[in-house]
């Protein structure tokens, strides 16, 4: 695979692109998108030859067989993962947002509260309030090793009372921070003694950078299938995010009986070209596009980081995972909007606003590094050029 290739997705109805001139109010013509998570790479080989075999197929009917896509999940969960999962905890969703705003509405109420860890990806609030929940901010802390932290004892004392649910972010979303054993083990602990249910979304889980690795949640520990709900899909690793295909995983009984009766009751069913995608791609041949993709982003994040570092009064969170930066500029001095429009109309990148992503944003943006290599060093001598005076 050739990560370097460069490929112009420009006029071909692709969000990450042409959306850039409404959105950012920028030209395109040589603009960066580096905002939404999609990815600048050819489709793995897997992926195309899956799709190529369905247009063969010339048939777009119902279609049955299922157990082969909860057997190619499950294989992919236990061999990347270490995971061994059942098919029947399986619901497949038209994606993880959609699995996510249905358990928001499956386990809560109106006027209930949702917790979520500051800054996050910025749909977790959206959903919450689009579902008539009120959303409760946990910021995270920065570490002595200037890595985002969860501090449980302070989280204590911004609780509520109203509190029913929690979204983690797992890689967390932005920066990459894988969270480690003792980290989910504090986490569980919290939920338990708040009464909590907890939902991982693990949709990054594939996308860690060598010397990492991510923890499954439910892996590390089973004894909380009570109270924990895993989400993943092969949408981000692979850049199917278009197939609008997501695995919502329940191993308790009663929390996925309500869950699929749930979806029962919208009368929701996978759509075909998801699952049989994903059924070739969760697979030896998927495991290894996603390893060179790995080291690939994971020098795109070294370069990235060690370039924006360079640059007064911003610093660039160390990546564990994910194809998502987090520099904070807060040292530059500059207000928000400021730093906005340096970066947007200054340097022509269009990034992902920090204050949508909650309290601790105020001052940061998200770049998405999953593009060919030459694009990150364009990127980063025109941030280099844009902050030049400051310092």
């Amino acid at each position: 695979m050739n990560f370097d290739e460069l490929i112009d997705r420009r006029g071909k109805s692709v969000t990450k692109w042409d959306s850039i001139d409404l959105l950012y109010d920028m030209p395109t013509e040589d603009a960066l998108a580096m905002w939404i998570a999609d990815m600048d790479f050819r489709p793995a080989a897997c992926v195309q030859q899956a799709a190529e075999e369905l247009l063969r197929r010339n048939d777009y009917g119902y279609f049955t067989h299922f157990d082969r896509y909860y057997d190619a999940v499950g294989w992919w969960a236990e061999n990347r993962h270490g995971w061994k999962i059942e098919p029947d905890w399986i619901s497949v969703t038209g994606g993880l947002g959609n699995g996510i705003a249905i358990a928001i509405q499956t386990y809560t109420n109106p006027g209930d509260e949702i917790v979520i860890f500051t800054p996050v990806y910025q749909e977790f609030a959206v959903k919450t309030r689009n579902a008539g929940r009120g959303v409760r901010e946990l910021p995270l802390a920065i570490g002595a090793d200037g890595k985002f932290r969860m501090d449980f004892e302070h989280y204590q004392e911004l609780l509520s009372g109203r509190e029913r649910l929690v979204l983690l972010s797992s890689p967390h979303n932005p920066a990459g921070r894988v969270w480690s054993a003792d980290e989910l083990r504090d986490l569980v602990a919290f939920c338990r003694k708040n009464n909590l249910l907890l939902i991982s979304d693990e949709v990054h889980q594939d996308i860690v950078f060598p010397g990492f690795e991510h923890q499954t949640i439910l892996k590390v520990l089973p004894d909380a299938a009570d109270i924990t709900i895993v989400t993943s899909s092969a949408s981000k690793t692979f850049n199917i995010a278009g197939l609008r295909t997501g695995n919502v995983i329940i191993p308790d009984p009663k929390l996925r009986k309500k869950y699929k009766n749930f979806c029962r009751r919208l009368d929701m069913s996978p759509n075909l070209f998801g699952m049989r995608m994903t059924e070739a791609i969760y697979s030896p041949a998927g495991a290894e596009w996603v390893d060179s993709l790995c080291s690939y982003l994971a020098e795109n994040a070294r370069l990235f980081n060690d370039g924006t570092n360079r640059i007064a009064g911003v610093t660039a969170m160390e990546m564990e995972a994910t194809y998502l930066a987090w520099l904070d500029f807060g040292g530059t001095g500059l207000s928000t909007d400021e730093i906005v429009r340096r970066v947007v109309h200054g340097a022509r990148i269009a990034p992902t606003p920090g204050v949508p992503l909650g309290t601790g944003g105020e001052t940061g943006l998200r770049f998405n590094l999953a593009m060919p290599r030459v694009r990150i060093e364009e990127a980063v001598s025109r941030l280099q050029s844009t902050f030049a005076d400051i310092g």
